[in-house]
């Protein structure tokens, strides 16, 4: 709030001007009109026709469905999604595994399982699935069979000739270590000197002498051992190992050499690309030759036969080279073949794996209904629309018409005392803001709902705090790009969780970048910069004129302060917004201060007062008239007769006090605190009878807390002793439970009770509504609870508007900041080369705007308008403590399994 003392005065820089205390009057604020009509909900209707302000009638229905036709009409009902189905009563004690339907699921299941294969090949052969337009319907029952034996043959054509192409891999691949190990065990001599050109990496057995080895050869040939050769491959990570294990159990009697090969090979048994190494193993006498074997086994190496000369050698490669490019041309014609037979499979499986998908949701559907007694007719209990109830029987006479059934199946309704879910019809520009409030909570069944008008509130509130009219603007042709290139994007499919988040999004953000160039332009900000539209309303003439500036104020003052009160300096509001002067001001951000901070307060009450309000419909809906003089009226009270005085003074000081006497204006601050002390302080009154109005609506607001606590458990509480009768009379026990909230649920009523319960008197709608086993401790208890809730919320909440004040200069703070810091940078450049820097610096002033001010601070301030909405507004008339209606509806069926990642 504004603070006593003298008063400040608008000071520019240089030959700036400046405006003294008034200075909120120089604005107009035609925000203030579009936001009390948004509050009033006066949008009429959404893209797609009537906005629903509460959740639509819902009713309990019981299907029977007759034998020969079930499946039919439990396909319709899918794809039209009006109900859905419950479980509760009708199989109660019965298992999954004792349905009768759990043979045609486990069918359902198998075929899942051959199109999960068929996708998987499909993927890897990186060949694209083309997806229908139009989703196909569920297969006929008899047409399961062929669909079920056309994916068996498939699946048998594709696993041979997959088992046979990994065979010729693998056969394709020991050729070519064969043939690695045959090239490069080449270079191999048996002598010393030629081993030792291989190079210091590939070193053996530095501590093995020449003469020691040619000794102990010697001494192997006199008892008759036999030289022999070990050759083939290891990984490069296992030689050390592998070489170490040859030293320790061999005693020294074997040679080993090895080399790596340049290129990198497949695993034969895992199928990873690592380094091999190849290697020959010299050793004498079979005792030592076996136990090389089992060392190698160990490690896994892939041994090969080592030719004994060289002519066997060259024979050997030889065939080698021809079986791999006989191999070749026959891995070439299986992958040719093979991808055939997927291209083919790959034409069908987006309509076969939806087809599977339905089949198997059908069933499952069935398997929630019971048998009649005479077993020829199925029944099921489905939630639905009250509006929706025609076209849930054409549906089933659509079923029963291509199930040719003899007897059409039928819809009959049923009494309940079961809470209804929750239906809410959006379409897409309406469902990111249902979104919104469900993440809330799912509103309670018939309660009012906010999402109608969040449309307008949220993305107001968003632009109070991020009122930029270019950062506005961009985000408004991103948003419009989104909403544009729509039907693009949504057939890309797109796995990037970020950008379908705000996709998702894109009319939230695209009126949220409408109303933020709206309020850029309120706050005539621009990029930092002020927009000079209209001209100026302040005049510099004016002060030479009538000699109050001369030519030496100008040179001996660096500040200088224009006087409203000079005639001709001030001629009047400017149309539109804040003046363009005040971004010159050296006391602007003292202006914007108490401009903001006022404006916040203004606006939180009215959104508060608003959310109260709103909570009466739902009182009346419910036939509770009760609530209305007993907690509405309290709360109403309480909150206008503190915090809209409050707001009262803040338009009043506004409008009354001009230029000429803002420096006897009062603080309000300094009288708001005196309003609830009862005190007269040494400050002069804003309007005459202040006091006594003041002590009034105090008494008013102190007398509204009693009545808020004790109204409501007293009213029970009398109604309990003195309207057992009324209760019994009306059959209170048959159709009411006890509330949790309020002290009061959501009413149900029997269809044939209807008509007369619209006659019910507010005396015995609340004698209903009370439980049946009444006790005044915890009714009062609750109460408490509430009452302390609203009285302690009112004050805290109306703080919390402050937040669109701190986050609004924020903002304006932060663009300022960057651009004087990065942009002036560049503009400052005279010479040619100025135009050159001036590229990359624009580009990272573009950068930073990006990511810093609108997607950092735009998730800051979208966060902070999510909160206002579900802690102060939606808490005053929202519960959120429904169940949402889920509909069996095939047309979600995409989108799971794109989420399964079946597509």
């Amino acid at each position: 709030m504004d603070q006593p003392g003298n008063p400040e005065t608008l000071r520019l820089q240089d030959n700036g001007p400046t405006w003294q205390p008034g200075d909120a009057i120089c604005v107009r604020f035609p925000f203030y009109s579009y936001l009390i009509s948004a509050r009033c909900g006066r949008a009429s209707g959404s893209l797609s026709g009537k906005m629903v302000f509460r959740s639509e009638e819902m009713c309990l229905a019981q299907l029977f469905l007759q034998s020969g036709s079930e499946y039919d009409c439990i396909s319709e009902l899918g794809e039209l999604g009006l109900v859905e189905f419950r479980d509760r009563q009708l199989n109660p004690s019965v298992s999954s595994f004792q349905r009768r339907f759990v043979s045609e699921i486990k069918r359902c299941e198998e075929m899942e399982r051959i199109l999960g294969y068929l996708l998987r090949e499909i993927r890897k052969a990186n060949i694209s699935v083309p997806e229908e337009d139009e989703s196909p319907a569920a297969p006929p029952p008899k047409h399961v069979l062929e669909i079920m034996e056309e994916l068996q043959r498939l699946e048998m054509e594709l696993s041979e000739v997959a088992r046979n192409k990994e065979k010729l891999q693998r056969n394709h691949l020991e050729l070519t270590e064969y043939t690695h190990m045959l090239k490069i065990t080449r270079t191999f001599v048996h002598s010393r000197s030629r081993h030792e050109a291989l190079g210091p990496q590939y070193e053996e057995f530095p501590t093995l002498e020449t003469d020691s080895v040619v000794s102990g050869c010697t001494g192997m040939q006199r008892l008759g051992a036999k030289l022999g050769f070990v050759s083939g491959l290891i990984q490069r990570g296992k030689v050390e190992a592998f070489e170490r294990m040859l030293w320790r159990v061999c005693k020294g009697y074997t040679i080993l050499s090895y080399a790596e090969v340049d290129e990198s090979l497949a695993d034969l048994d895992t199928g990873e690309i690592n380094k091999s190494v190849v290697f020959l193993i010299s050793f004498w006498g079979d005792q030592i030759g076996q136990k090389v074997q089992k060392i190698c086994d160990c490690y896994r190496c892939h041994l090969y036969p080592h030719p004994e000369n060289h002519e066997e050698r060259a024979d050997v490669m030889d065939s080698l080279l021809t079986r791999i490019q006989d191999l070749n041309n026959v891995l070439r014609r299986t992958e040719d073949y093979l991808k055939q037979v997927l291209q083919k499979a790959s034409e069908s499986v987006f309509s076969w794996v939806l087809q599977v998908k339905k089949m198997k949701a059908i069933y499952h559907i069935l398997n929630l209904c019971s048998f009649d007694v005479t077993n020829k007719c199925l029944i099921a209990e489905v939630w639905c629309p009250v509006s929706d109830l025609a076209n849930l029987r054409g549906a089933l006479e659509e079923g029963s018409r291509k199930g040719d059934a003899p007897v059409p199946s039928f819809v009959n309704r049923i009494p309940s005392n079961d809470t209804p879910p929750t239906v809410l019809r959006t379409n897409t520009f309406t469902c990111g803001f249902q979104s919104i409030v469900e993440a809330y909570g799912v509103g309670d069944y018939r309660e009012a709902s906010p999402a109608p008008y969040t449309i307008i509130t949220f993305p107001f509130l968003f632009a109070v705090m991020f009122g930029d009219l270019g950062h506005g603007l961009v985000m408004t042709l991103v948003a419009l790009w989104m909403v544009l290139m729509e039907k693009k994007h949504k057939k890309k499919r797109s796995t990037n969780e970020i950008w379908k988040t705000f996709f998702a999004g894109r009319y939230i953000v695209l009126l949220m970048g409408l109303f933020s160039v709206y309020t850029g332009l309120i706050y005539n900000d621009c990029f930092s910069k002020s927009l000079n539209l209209f001209g100026s309303a302040w005049s510099v003439e004016a002060m030479f004129a009538s000699h109050q500036w001369t030519n030496e104020t100008l040179q001996t003052n660096a500040l200088l302060t224009l006087d409203p009160n000079v005639s001709g300096v001030f001629t009047g509001p400017y149309p539109l917004g804040i003046d363009p002067i005040w971004n010159m001001a050296v006391n602007r951000l003292s202006f914007l201060n108490s401009y903001k901070m006022k404006m916040s307060i203004i606006i939180g009450v009215m959104h508060m007062t608003f959310g109260v309000v709103l909570s009466v419909f739902n009182h009346l809906h419910f036939r509770q008239r009760y609530n209305v003089y007993l907690v509405f009226l309290p709360e109403l009270l309480f909150l206008l007769c503190l915090f809209g005085y409050l707001v009262f003074m803040i338009l009043f000081k506004w409008l009354a006090f001009g230029p000429r006497d803002s420096r006897q204006a009062p603080s309000i601050l300094i009288h708001f605190i005196n309003m609830f002390l009862m005190q007269d302080a040494d400050v002069s009154p804003l309007y005459p009878g202040q006091k006594g109005l003041q002590m009034f609506l105090v008494v008013v607001a102190a007398l509204s807390v009693p009545v808020l606590l004790l109204g409501k458990p007293l009213f029970f509480y009398w109604l309990y002793r003195g309207g057992k009768g009324l209760r019994r009379r009306r059959g209170y026990e048959r159709v009411r439970r006890a509330s949790e909230d309020d002290g009061s649920t959501t009413p149900h009523y029997d269809e044939d009770e209807e008509e007369g319960m619209e006659e019910m008197t507010s005396r015995e709608a609340a004698a209903a509504a009370m439980p049946k086993q009444f006790d005044f401790a915890d009714v009062i208890l609750h109460q408490s609870i509430h009452t302390i809730e609203f009285c302690l919320g009112c004050i805290s909440n109306t703080a919390s508007y402050l937040r669109l004040w701190a986050l609004s200069l924020a903002h304006a703070q932060l663009s300022e900041v960057l651009w004087g810091m990065v942009l002036r940078l560049g503009l400052r450049f005279s010479s040619k080369l100025g135009v050159i820097a001036l590229v990359p610096v624009f580009g990272l002033f573009a950068m930073l705007t990006v990511s810093i001010l609108l997607v950092m601070e735009g998730l800051s301030a979208f966060l902070h308008a999510l909160r206002l909405h579900w802690v102060e507004f939606q808490n005053k008339f929202y519960h959120g403590t429904g169940v949402k209606f889920v509909p069996f509806d095939f047309s979600l069926m995409p989108s799971i399994l794109e989420q399964d990642g079946l597509l």
